[in-house]
């Protein structure tokens, strides 16, 4: 919503672009994977499969970005996510990195946290950035791509499995066609139309917290960083959040009490005194002005199954997750990458197509690892019950007087699941005393000429440690040797020795590790990992 006098896509700091439907000719398309939804996650998408040198069609119903900040905070995995696929040096320059929250309790302080940060990271641990510019941002990426077909204004009305494939009918301002596919991702949001066509419903908890969303623009001197506010002055009873982002945008999250009605609450003139009262807590006086606004409530809601035959369902399609701890962006990132390479591994014949039924096990799991923290953060955040409130509030109370209870206001953020349990990672070795374990993420580590991570190549990385390790592996398409030394801070961050060896899949997640690498042992892992008997 814009205040009044403002058109929909009337904004204070960014220009929307219009994108008319494609000229095209009349006639059925054919690609390998077509993707409904141009959102990030849908985007992501597209970029990994390019990436990996598979074409894709990318079909969006609207004309234009999202509109409001929406989706703001991006976590460290993402932007190495982003650094993979070409597209992180616009997201470097604009969005504003930062490292720290502060909570307080009827206006005094209870916690300031850090998240881990330091000189063998590359990127900070979050980063604040409208999801216009997010968006922009990929899409300048899609579209320098030749493998990307993208489509705006172009809707999906309906699906329907075939022998050779799914076929899709698209609408857009010139009628309707087919679309033959190979395969469908389904990155069209939390209303998914393609989830409602194959009869699949999401499943899990609704809660009662409602607030609304105000982005604001102001000049207000305060660090980047991550204010909640429990029982504010203003807004007695409740809570609020408090994010600043590029172009002196303040996104404000408050509460609605539970005798206000959504309706009544996002009136212009409700948000305004709302949002004056707010700014008079953070003890704001100068000026400013009302961008955008919109409200929400907390859910944790998911698929049974994030495949349906040839369809798989990424990012909010698949998953819908609380705001508190960041993690819904995140982790739809992730979901994209994750498909993404594997169903172009299998497209290129590379991998054998048993690879694609570790996609639900590992993202449906780190979707269930994300409710089982952001459930806690939503309890203390908008607590269900008057129960809760009761202890959330105690809790609150006694946080004034001691440091350590402070701690439970902490929001969780959001850290990458390790995929331990998967088919595509191999059993870790017990002998290793430290370092990553299968299936948690690449550790990175500051090198005399750049990051660990600036070494991976575009599949599968060996990390070889010593002049031992892996020097009987020949050069091959697939697979990039990083040799390694067995003193300084690599092979301590990753308790490695000479003959040690770490297999890195495409996504950055181990894949398998060796204290001591026999010569079998790579090529049998990856034999196992992609079914190549299966490809062949």
């Amino acid at each position: 919503m814009r205040p009044a006098g403002r058109q929909d896509f009337d904004s204070l700091y960014f220009d929307y672009p219009h994108f008319d439907a494609p000229a095209r000719e009349a006639g059925t398309v054919e690609t390998p994977v077509a993707i409904v939804g141009a959102g990030p996650i849908g985007m992501v998408a597209a970029l990994t499969l390019a990436k990996h040198g598979v074409r894709s069609l990318l079909l969006e119903q609207k004309a234009t970005f999202n509109d409001g900040s929406r989706a703001i905070c991006v976590s460290r995995s993402s932007f190495h996510i982003l650094e993979q696929l070409g597209a992180v040096d616009p997201f470097l320059e604009k969005a504003l990195g930062w490292t720290q929250g502060r909570s307080f309790y009827r206006g005094q302080q209870i916690l300031e946290f850090e998240m881990p940060d330091g000189p063998n990271e590359k990127y900070r641990p979050m980063y604040n950035l409208q999801q216009q510019y997010i968006e922009a941002f990929l899409w300048k990426a899609v579209a320098g791509s030749e493998l990307i077909d993208m489509r705006w204004q172009s809707e999906v009305t309906e699906v329907k499995d075939q022998a050779w494939g799914v076929d899709l009918t698209v609408r857009d301002p010139n009628g309707s066609y087919q679309v033959q596919a190979g395969w469908v991702l389904a990155a069209d949001g939390a209303r998914s139309a393609i989830r409602q066509m194959r009869g699949l419903r999401l499943k899990g908890e609704n809660y009662e917290g409602r607030y609304v969303i105000a982005d604001v623009q102001m000049k207000h001197e305060y660090p980047t960083i991550r204010r909640a506010l429990f029982d504010p002055q203003g807004r007695p009873g409740g809570t609020v959040l408090i994010h600043k982002q590029p172009e002196d945008i303040w996104r404000i999250d408050y509460q609605l009490r539970e005798e206000e009605s959504s309706a009544e609450a996002t009136r212009e003139e409700n948000v305004r005194a709302a949002v004056s009262t707010v700014l008079s807590d953070i003890g704001h006086a100068g000026s400013w002005d009302l961008e955008w606004w919109s409200v929400y409530s907390a859910n944790t809601l998911l698929l049974d199954d994030y495949r349906d035959e040839l369809i798989f369902f990424i990012g909010d399609s698949a998953h819908i997750v609380p705001i508190f701890g960041v993690r819904g962006l995140n982790n739809g990132i992730a979901d994209g990458l994750n498909i993404g390479w594997k169903l172009a591994w299998v497209l290129t014949q590379r991998a054998g197509e048993s690879l694609l039924d570790s996609y639900t096990p590992e993202r449906r799991g780190a979707t269930l690892d994300v409710f089982a923290n952001a459930t806690k953060s939503t309890r203390f955040m908008t607590p269900p019950s008057h129960g809760w409130q009761v202890m959330r509030d105690a809790a609150l109370s006694l946080a004034l007087t001691r440091d350590t209870v402070g701690a439970l206001a902490n929001p969780r953020q959001m850290t990458p699941y390790s995929y331990a349990d998967s088919p595509a990672t191999l059993p870790d070795d017990p002998q290793f005393d430290t370092g990553p374990v299968a299936g948690s993420m690449l550790v990175d580590v500051a090198l005399e000429d750049g990051f660990l991570s600036d070494r991976l190549g575009e599949g599968f990385t060996i990390l070889a440690f010593g002049d031992s390790a892996c020097a009987w592996i020949p050069e091959r398409a697939d697979l990039t040797i990083v040799k390694l030394p067995v003193t300084g801070a690599a092979p301590l961050a990753y308790g490695a020795g000479e003959g040690s060896a770490y297999l890195i899949r495409p996504d950055m997640h181990v894949a398998a590790r060796w204290v001591s690498v026999s010569e079998d042992s790579v090529e049998q892992a990856m034999h196992r990992l992609l079914h190549k008997e299966e490809a062949a």
